[in-house]
């Protein structure tokens, strides 16, 4: 199978898929990833929507109602009149019946939202256990394609099933969000001329999330799209933030409330602070709902430089959820022209210079590439410590970053992000602060190892006699590598 020119980016995915359909076995292919991220588009487009038999769930509807659907789409398919199923069990039967008479060397099956198919006591999960190890596992060619925007579902029920689904799910592709480069593809493809700077915005903003990207309209601005799919009367990303969670997660006022704690702690948070703040007793439930967080791509897990466990951060690193939380949601819905009319205000430029620092840790691939470390073994950690006296009895001050990237290489880079709308120029108040910080951090640490300054600036250093205090530099550009 060749790529569908369709479809951005998503060439990994397209390579496992066309592998996958190629052999002659039985395949139970699992496609899981958050929601709108495109495992839909994904899939109908490679396979051109050429299925033999295709069925969605719907959200929040009774099992009888979703019956009733899936022998509609059973009759549209097979051309002939089917008994409305009693159960999901006898749905699955008259499946493998339609399935059996085609005689095809290969068949498409593909099932979507799988998860919001399993209602409480709807019997569907051990139906379709019934039906892929007792029938459809031994039809050679039969290919059965499902998704799922419930993350946890698809990887603690399904693909990690203990039960009669337990080692059947034979391939898993995950789907991430768009990068800087798919995202500037997709954008041209919808024939949307914006520079970097204005892309590296709408990132911030929207994530690398396509289903957002593509309510982009070319003839608005940025600001003007902005204000149109957020700030309007009946914005239609206004309350798309609530649906997100009640969509995922059968608990979802405790996993907002997590999220919405971590994003007032810039730096992230250790479980035991989580605890103490949400005043929850110290069970299994947070940790579910932390690792739930991490596997949907809400929050990050990470240690401190030179620890492995002990002490791990978790950080809000959701651009969407951010950009909600921080202005949405506080608007009070009056200002259709809010974010237009925020473009100089101080809360916006503080808002960048901490997005910037997000999209920075989402493109850690493209920051190594330009180190020219992409073929170095290294670990991606942070770093912070409180304010202290050594004991020769220099004071040093508290400090953190964010991205650290320790090398075998005996080098560490002690990354440092500035959103700009211009060359960024170090001043002197500035260029002491970055000296003092990797003192603080040699100090602190011990480490012996190579301690590099890094910049990721959107335009680049501006050289003066106080650049030379940065050994890296990495801009905007290139962060757009494929």
């Amino acid at each position: 199978m060749e790529y569908n020119t369709k479809i951005i980016g998503r060439k990994l995915e397209q390579n496992l898929l066309a592998e996958y359909c190629e052999t002659a076995k039985s395949e139970l292919i699992a496609i899981y990833g958050r929601r709108r991220v495109g495992k839909t588009y994904l899939v109908k487009q490679f396979f051109d929507n050429n299925f033999d038999f295709c069925f969605t769930g719907s959200f929040e509807t009774p099992r009888i109602t979703q019956l009733k659907l899936f022998k509609n789409e059973l009759e549209r398919y097979s051309h002939r009149k089917w008994q409305k199923p009693k159960d999901w069990d006898e749905a699955f039967n008259q499946l493998r019946d339609y399935l059996s008479s085609l005689g095809k060397e290969r068949i498409i099956v593909f099932l979507d939202e799988l998860p919001w198919l399993d209602t409480p006591k709807s019997g569907f999960l051990s139906a379709f256990s019934y039906f892929w190890n007792s029938w459809a596992s031994t039809v050679d060619g039969l290919k059965l394609i499902v998704c799922g925007s419930a993350t946890t579902w698809m990887l603690s029920k399904f693909i990690g099933d203990k039960g009669g689904m337990h080692g059947r799910v034979n391939r898993q592709i995950y789907l991430r969000p768009f990068n800087l480069c798919e995202t500037e593809q997709f954008l041209e493809s919808k024939n949307i001329d914006w520079d970097r700077y204005q892309i590296v915005e709408a990132y911030m903003t929207m994530g690398g999330i396509p289903y957002y990207l593509d309510m982009l309209e070319g003839n608005l601005s940025l600001n003007e799209n902005v204000d149109h799919l957020f700030f309007d009367e009946g914005a239609a990303l206004r309350t798309e933030y609530d649906f997100i969670f009640r969509s995922l997660f059968k608990n979802s006022k405790v996993y907002r409330s997590v999220v919405e704690l971590l994003a007032t702690k810039r730096h992230g948070m250790e479980r035991k602070e989580i605890l103490q703040a949400m005043k929850m007793d110290d069970g299994g439930m947070l940790t579910e709902v932390l690792d739930n967080l991490c596997k949907c791509d809400f929050i990050r897990r990470y240690a401190a430089f030179g620890k492995k466990e002990q002490g791990q951060i978790f950080q809000l690193i959701d651009l969407f959820s951010l950009f909600h939380l921080q202005f949405v949601e506080k608007s009070n819905g009056q200002d259709t022209r809010f974010w237009s009319n925020m473009q100089d205000n101080p809360r916006r430029q503080a808002w960048q210079g901490y997005a910037f620092e997000q999209v920075c840790l989402h493109h850690v691939p493209q920051i190594k590439q330009k180190l020219g470390i992409t073929g170095v073994l290294s670990e991606v950690c942070s770093w912070a410590c409180k304010s202290f006296v050594d004991k020769n009895g220099t004071e040093h001050k508290g400090t953190q970053i964010d991205l650290v990237i320790d090398r075998r290489d005996e080098t560490v880079n002690l990354c440092e992000a500035k959103f700009s709308v211009e060359m960024y120029a170090i001043t002197e108040d500035y260029a002491e602060r970055l000296k003092s910080r990797k003192e603080t951090f040699r100090a602190v640490t011990g480490t012996r190892k190579s301690l590099h300054t890094t910049l990721i600036t959107t335009y680049g250093l501006k050289r003066n006699k106080y650049s030379q205090v940065v050994q890296n530099e990495v801009t905007m550009d290139d962060l757009f590598y494929s």
